[in-house]
């Protein structure tokens, strides 16, 4: 039927050109994001999931930049170490130089001295972020945490990975702080017939060539190397730490990269598809535009009916 007030072609041909106009307004959308998934909209479950993996990967990237701090700080104690053994030995190399008899062992404590002072400066200095591991208050936590890993279970339920790591007598502490003689070079240590010492106040200027006091210095001898024996134990175990944490550091880089892998899958839009249905869609568009100007001409021919 020909009617002048309902035109059923130009009405399905509007239809069908509005359904092309939303259907590339989506696509140039995708386009222009590089999206698939923009919001929740656009599939709920696929944003929820990439919305609460892009969160943990955040996370990741924290734990990340803790580990990267706590890696600086291992380094920094385990190069003080390596500092303290050296000086040390030397400590060692100059008491063995004083068992020689008729060596002037004063002039040797003023090198000693000196080595000692060198000691603790690099204790007091091995300072990263506020912290120092050599220098340590005996009285305060001896233990140190570093942040390690983010992980949430299938139930959604969040954990944190930690490293501990004993900086106590055992650990790294060189020198106790809190005056208590608990650190591997502020300890005393004995000898069989005179004072108790300690590496960084040890003195040799009054020692004679007397049977008792040169078994005293090979007393000094003996606890100066126990003190690097323990030094280097100290080194091994942060070495080891400083390891653990690097592989963590990797670890993590590695899971950001998956889950950014992952999120993609699910969100990210395939620009060779997009493209390809974008130039069908306008090629659609031209045609639903020729196909609604057709409909809108069948009111012309009506009045040919009239002439």
């Amino acid at each position: 039927m020909a009617s002048l007030l309902t035109n059923i072609a130009a009405m399905t041909a509007l239809q069908a050109l509005n359904q092309t106009n939303k259907e590339t307004l989506t696509v140039q959308n995708r386009v222009a994001t590089g999206l698939r998934v923009a919001d929740a909209s656009d599939n709920a479950a696929y944003w929820s999931i990439a919305t609460t993996m892009r969160s943990d990967r955040q996370a990741l990237s924290t734990v990340t930049d803790a580990l990267g701090l706590g890696a600086a700080t291992v380094d920094v104690a385990n190069q003080g170490m390596e500092g303290a053994i050296k000086i040390a030995s030397d400590v060692k190399a100059k008491l063995v130089a004083a068992r020689q008899p008729g060596v002037d062992r004063a002039k040797i404590q003023s090198e000693i001295s000196q080595l000692q002072e060198s000691l603790s400066s690099v204790v007091e200095t091995a300072t990263f972020s506020g912290q120092n591991w050599l220098a340590v208050d005996s009285t305060s936590t001896l233990q140190r945490t570093l942040v390690s890993s983010f992980s949430r279970d299938g139930t959604g339920a969040i954990s944190i990975g930690t490293i501990e790591v004993d900086i106590g007598a055992t650990g790294s502490m060189l020198v106790d702080t809190s005056g208590g003689g608990q650190g591997i070079l502020d300890s005393d240590r004995s000898v069989t017939n005179g004072a108790d010492y300690t590496v960084l106040t040890l003195d040799i200027s009054t020692l004679t060539n007397d049977a008792t006091d040169l078994e005293d210095l090979e007393d000094m001898i003996s606890g100066v190397d126990a003190a690097i024996t323990a030094m280097t134990n100290s080194a091994t175990g942060l070495g080891a730490v400083k390891s653990r944490v690097d592989l963590q550091k990797d670890f993590a880089k590695s899971l950001m990269d998956a889950i950014d892998t992952g999120v993609g899958q699910l969100v990210d839009a395939d620009m060779n598809e997009e493209s390809t249905r974008l130039q069908a869609l306008q090629v659609r568009s031209q045609l639903g535009i020729q196909a609604l100007g057709m409909a809108n001409q069948s009111a012309q021919q009506i009045l040919r009916l009239f002439q």
